[in-house]
């Protein structure tokens, strides 16, 4: 079986429901309650935590939990329910502070990625990659997939029915449709080193957080925030199968596609899977049809075992839901997946709303249902009652949920760093903590670099541990 690294960032969205005061408070004021905790733990709003991961405030006031390095799907999956726990409790802290203060109302999060206003905000998959590798390939071969992969495991969205291809053009709102991603829209180039005001599919900074001379960081920002483990489990595994196809040598199509921005936005809007795609060398092909051609080859690899899935069991599900998927949209009868993909279960629940009082999806109740599937708030969130009801299936256990909050996957180097930290802090030392090093901020100003993601163990970080 193949080894990766591969981790999740997630940012969440902050708002706030009057009470009987009448005051809204803000998303600053809000995120200030929020990380009260976070700072009087770590004196900072940006730390990394004993599980190996990092929580931090990002701008725009969004709360973003990135997890610690994972080389199975099972540990990421673990360790992004477990940012969803870890955000609950500060939302919980910060709700007790609030009142308080004598200030009324209900916080809300929200694990989506727009807000009323049309801000976005990500959802960002790394993925660890040989040095080695042609990167211009690569990200060739790769953004068709990216630009189809909505049709799988979009989260679903009420979205204009059409999109402005400049992020400078007004688009109007009134007349909406339900589409597979918001996040489409807000997508601007295939590969830029840009990340905010010219948003590209695929991030081209080349910072590794590991031996630089052996190892690349892929950097995917176009996914959505998933609510369905299950979702998760196919974004997630469909991606890391790609890039072992690729880095194998399979022999994928070379030839990427013409328009990858228009091509995103129109497929956004089709949930048949049946757009017309043009391609470089002018051929064309469908998502469905790229879709299927994908997984087939990524079923190989997981027939022979050779991936880097960390765990058979999941990569054979992974399979399974991307066949039954592809099967859903093409005969339109979504009862085989409507309990695993995000975009199916909220699809569900907007026409059975629409269907009950008669209204459309610019009426206000449709909109506040678009928003409530993705509340955490443990008092109005719409998910867990879901889950809890078997209408949302499953993937992470409780237990395996409270284990990732308090210890890091133990077969990366996750596993040192968050030793250290527990250490560190318990001893009532002053340290700092990156992705790669460990210093200890007293006199001897003692360091250590952890460039090989892949150990679980470093005999000088070890004495460093062991020195406190």
């Amino acid at each position: 079986m193949m080894a990766r690294i591969y981790g999740l960032e997630t940012e969440y969205g902050l708002a706030h429901t009057p009470g009987e005061d009448r005051r809204r408070i803000g998303p600053e004021e809000i995120a200030r309650y929020l990380f009260r905790p976070v700072v009087s733990w770590g004196r900072s709003s940006n730390v990394f935590l004993p599980n190996g991961s990092r929580l931090y405030l990002d701008v725009g006031s969004h709360p973003e939990y990135a997890t610690a390095e994972c080389d199975s799907l099972p540990d990421l999956l673990a360790q992004d329910r477990a940012g969803e726990a870890l955000m609950i409790d500060l939302l919980d802290q910060a709700q007790e502070a609030l009142a308080a203060d004598g200030l009324t109302g209900r916080i809300h999060m929200v694990k989506n990625n727009t807000d009323a206003a049309g801000n976005s905000y990500g959802s960002h998959e790394n993925f660890l990659i040989r040095r080695g590798l042609d990167f211009n390939r690569l990200t060739t071969v790769l953004l068709p997939f990216l630009v189809t992969r909505q049709l799988l495991v979009g989260a679903g969205a009420i979205i204009p029915r059409t999109s402005s291809f400049h992020p400078d053009e007004d688009v109007t709102r009134t007349d909406m449709t339900f589409g597979l991603s918001a996040r489409s829209d807000v997508m601007w180039e295939g590969l830029s080193s840009a990340t905010t005001r010219s948003r590209p599919i695929i991030n081209a900074r080349d910072e590794p957080h590991a031996d630089a001379e052996k190892y690349r960081r892929l950097h995917v920002i176009v996914g959505d925030s998933s609510m369905s483990t299950a979702t998760s489990a196919l974004k997630l595994g469909s991606a890391v199968l790609m890039l072992d196809l690729i880095e194998q040598g399979a022999r994928l199509p070379d030839h990427g596609l013409r328009h990858p921005v228009r091509d995103i936005r129109v497929i956004a809007r089709d949930l048949t899977g049946r757009t017309v795609l043009e391609r470089s060398d002018g051929s064309t092909t469908t998502p469905l049809g790229l879709l299927a051609d994908y997984r087939d080859r990524a079923a190989h690899l997981v027939e022979t075992g050779d991936h880097s899935l960390g765990d058979e069991a999941l990569a054979a599900y992974v399979i399974d839901l991307w066949s039954r998927m592809l099967t859903a949209v093409e005969a339109q009868d979504f009862a085989g997946v409507d309990t695993e993909i995000d975009w199916v279960i909220k699809r569900t629940l907007i026409d059975r709303a629409m269907a009950r009082g008669d209204i459309g999806l610019s009426d206000p109740q449709i909109q506040r249902l678009d928003i409530a599937y993705h509340d955490i708030t443990p008092a109005t969130g719409l998910f867990p009652r879901l889950e809890a009801a078997g209408l949302a299936k499953s993937l992470v256990s409780r237990q395996a949920q409270d284990a990732a909050k308090e210890a890091p996957p133990q077969t990366t180097r996750a596993a040192v760093r968050g030793e250290f930290i527990r250490a560190a802090h318990d001893a009532r030392r002053d340290y700092t903590v990156d992705w790669v090093h460990l210093r200890l901020n007293d006199e001897s100003g003692r360091a250590v670099a952890l460039k090989d993601p892949f150990s679980p163990t470093h005999p000088q970080a070890e004495a460093l541990i062991a020195g406190l």
